[in-house]
């Protein structure tokens, strides 16, 4: 499972030019899941909620998680994470987890999200259009 989180001012996701998804100040979550992912989406959740990515307005250091400032979070599918770029120049997607049993992990990860932090989410295998702010810019990759 691979992860690209962007800390965000604002962020939204348009599908045939309508908005399905929109948040104000947040993270943006781009989610992968790959062939073989075995991981437990309570950690994962766990550790992207607790992710001190946020600045702290007493010593101006990122020291604050999504929770502690109210944000958001947009989550939206990107199985084209799943090509390494090592081989050649025309992106495989072998890698990619089956997309009835991602869509699966996919929506149950943004279930565990929801119960802590407003989430919105673009639509899973779609073809969407993905607009943000990038906060300072702030961007992390995690790979799980």
């Amino acid at each position: 499972m691979k992860i690209v989180i962007q800390r965000c001012k604002r962020a939204q996701v348009t599908v045939s030019n309508e908005t399905v998804g929109a948040i104000n100040k947040g993270l943006l979550l781009l989610v992968c899941m790959e062939k073989g992912d075995d991981v437990d989406l309570k950690k994962v959740t766990e550790k992207v909620l607790n992710l001190r990515v946020f600045t702290d307005p007493d010593n101006g250091k990122m020291n604050l998680n999504i929770k502690q400032v109210a944000g958001e979070i947009l989550c939206v599918s990107q199985f084209t994470l799943s090509w390494d770029g090592k081989k050649g120049n025309r992106p495989s997607f072998d890698n990619s987890m089956d997309p009835k049993m991602a869509q699966e992990k996919f929506d149950l990860f943004c279930d565990y999200l929801k119960k802590e932090v407003p989430v919105s989410q673009g639509f899973f295998g779609t073809h969407m259009e993905v607009e943000l702010i990038n906060d300072g810019p702030v961007t992390f990759s995690l790979n799980f």
